[in-house]
């Protein structure tokens, strides 16, 4: 992680569009994960008005093409596109992978699921770890050659407050012995996207890519809350009357994943946790804020990269 604490113009009420102003990405080609919905919309919408040709990378191809279509009328960009992606299948992860021809200049590892029911794929895993995470490791790995062929690529996790609820159980990973509660499990999820941006910072330096994390607040009206049901049965930062950070618009929301793509401001920046559009500060207990020690140890890094890289290859080898 940077020790310098970068200075940025930049705050919790800024907006994607705000941060995108006098940004050119002509010439630039992004995709966005989990693109067609949430958050996801916006940041494609505000790397498109730049001028990048962006690709939504998404579950539902019905969704992602009207959404690309809007995108194109709406920023008068037509190089939008879309491409059928599910996060929790290593061969639909593969096929995506496949079917790319030349560079990736940006990567928004923005898609997720929060807090369902116990579920597993096929394989086994808990669907939180293999969707947020083990996916994105796979497709940002498998797209490694791509991001460097670019030069100065940048890649972009989205993870989320939540990691301040449970480090990795690596004796555990898949809630296999012990019982499953949603909660831990996307906290879970959500540190192994930060850990996964260290170590990957770390190994591709040389590749002039930059990879960093962020948290991009509680969002108004996105699919991402759909399984939670009564907001009483969530935990306190997810409870709408806290103080410790208010709800933001969608628009707010994709702020600092955008600020993160395609700002001049941080692109020397690698391996950095970020909150409304600035770097975090480390974690303080009792409040819902900063980053977990723990989710920025270089050790558990490299171990959860290391055990990425056996689930993804096993599952690899069965298809």
């Amino acid at each position: 992680m940077n020790s310098t604490l970068v200075t940025i113009p930049f705050g919790a009420r800024s907006t994607a569009a705000e941060v995108i102003e006098g940004i050119d990405l002509t010439g630039r080609r992004a995709i966005v994960t989990g693109g067609a919905s949430g958050i996801g919309v916006e940041t494609a919408r505000a790397l498109a008005s730049a001028g990048a040709d962006v690709t939504l990378a998404a579950r539902d191809p019905k969704t992602a093409a009207r959404v690309a279509t809007d995108i194109a009328e709406d920023t008068d960009n037509p190089n939008i596109r879309y491409a059928h992606i599910d996060l929790a299948d290593p061969a639909s992860v593969t096929d995506f992978v496949t079917a790319w021809n030349g560079p990736l200049h940006i990567l928004v590892a923005n898609a997720g699921i929060m807090a369902p029911p116990e579920t597993r794929t096929p394989r086994g895993w808990e669907l939180q770890f293999a969707t947020n995470h083990l996916g994105h490791f796979a497709l940002t790995t498998g797209l490694h050659d791509a991001l460097a062929a670019a030069g100065n690529a940048r890649v972009v996790v989205v993870s989320s407050v939540g990691h301040l609820n449970s480090d990795i159980d690596f004796d555990d990973i898949h809630f296999t012995h012990r019982p499953y509660d949603p909660w831990t499990a996307y906290g879970q999820s959500k540190t192994a996207n930060i850990l996964f941006t260290v170590e990957a910072a770390r190994r591709w330096a040389d590749d002039a890519i930059t990879v960093n994390a962020l948290n991009p607040g509680r969002i108004t009206a996105t699919n991402l809350a759909r399984h939670i049901g009564d907001i009483a049965s969530a935990p306190a930062s997810f409870d709408p009357t806290s103080t410790d950070v208010s709800w933001k618009t969608v628009e707010q929301g994709a702020a600092t994943s955008v600020l993160l793509a395609a700002s001049p401001v941080v692109q020397a920046v690698t391996g950095t946790y970020f909150e409304d559009c600035n770097q975090a500060v480390p974690h303080q207990p009792g409040i819902r804020r900063g980053v977990a020690a723990y989710a920025l140890d270089p050790q558990h890094a490299s171990r959860l990269w290391h055990a990425s890289h056996d689930m993804i290859t096993a599952a690899e080898h069965v298809e």
